[in-house]
């Protein structure tokens, strides 16, 4: 029932921000479409110390960025314009395509200041005839997200379809990502039509066939089967899955199907070719000083 189990790693970004990496790993890189996925938070910061977390521009190619918030706000700006103040229960779609340059920045002490943070940001790749697609956000609102309840369970559809449900958030090939809320001992399914799935532990913990598990575990669901997660106690869980792609490569925020596309964005962020947001353009990440070539696969390479 189970192909793999995925423990979240602790990663870090900006100053000594932890965050648990999910997604690659070497075993798996990819859950359908789903190519990468952080969990941060949830944590609680002083007005200080919001600065420390802001991640300056940095650019991408050949995927979309999915932000989805569960407490606090998050100002994103973007090389097309965009300034986009992200709050929870909101999902906002960025597609890189051929390059884009955005920020993450945590402008809102009032918000945050004995408050908390808690996000998960995916990354989704792009078919190979997407990937060179114009640079795109959008930002769905709450009520444009299908919300199912039932007794003992509360469901938000994020993007794609699952369970009879679909809503208008543009993807590019069949997925699905569900934001599911469980009260201890509510059972629950997983969208059957997809040939690969899995299932993040967000919050609680869950049984399936017997076995528990917790916060910080992706459950990788084997094809053809219908298993059922049954709440051990109050849970969020995160589904997605899809669509296999076909193999791709990924070097830092760049993901591609074609390893010399890779080397040509990497080229293209040190000459300053991929544009930094118009209103924040006073710094950002430089390239990384590391000249190992994309992890591809097969053998797959952790990145953490």
């Amino acid at each position: 029932m189970l192909d793999l189990i995925i423990d979240a790693r602790p990663a870090t970004l900006g100053n000594n921000f932890t965050i648990r990496r999910i997604l690659p790993y070497r075993l798996r890189r990819m859950i359908g479409p789903f190519i990468f996925m952080d969990h941060a938070g949830p944590v609680q910061f002083t007005a200080e110390q919001l600065p420390s977390m802001d991640v300056l521009p940095h650019p991408h190619i050949g995927l979309s960025t999915v932000s989805y918030l569960f407490n606090g706000l998050v100002t994103h700006r973007d090389s097309l314009g965009v300034e986009q103040v992200i709050r929870p229960g909101e999902v906002n779609w960025m597609t890189a395509g051929r390059g884009i340059a955005h920020s993450e920045r945590f402008e809102d002490p009032a918000t945050l200041a004995g408050g908390s943070l808690e996000m998960l940001q995916t990354w989704v790749a792009l078919p190979e005839a997407d990937e060179e697609t114009n640079p795109a956000f959008t930002n769905y609102q709450p009520d444009q997200l299908p919300v199912f309840t039932d007794k003992g369970v509360w469901m938000r559809l994020i993007a794609g379809e699952a369970f009879g449900v679909k809503n208008d958030v543009k993807t590019h090939s069949p997925l699905f990502y569900v934001h599911v809320v469980l009260q201890a001992g509510t059972r629950f399914g997983i969208p059957l039509g997809y040939s690969e799935r899995g299932a993040y532990v967000a919050k609680g913990s869950v049984e399936v066939n017997g076995h528990r598990y917790g916060v910080g575990q992706l459950l990788v669901f084997t094809p053809g089967i219908d298993p059922v997660l049954v709440a051990v106690e109050n849970s969020t869980i995160m589904l997605l899955g899809g669509e296999h792609l076909g193999d791709r490569y990924i070097w830092w925020n760049f993901v591609s199907s074609s390893k010399e596309r890779i080397e040509q964005a990497k080229a293209d962020w040190q000459a300053g070719r991929i544009p930094l947001p118009p209103t924040d353009h006073t710094e950002f990440v430089p390239l990384p000083e590391d000249r190992s070539k994309p992890a591809g696969s097969p053998p797959p390479q952790a990145l953490s």
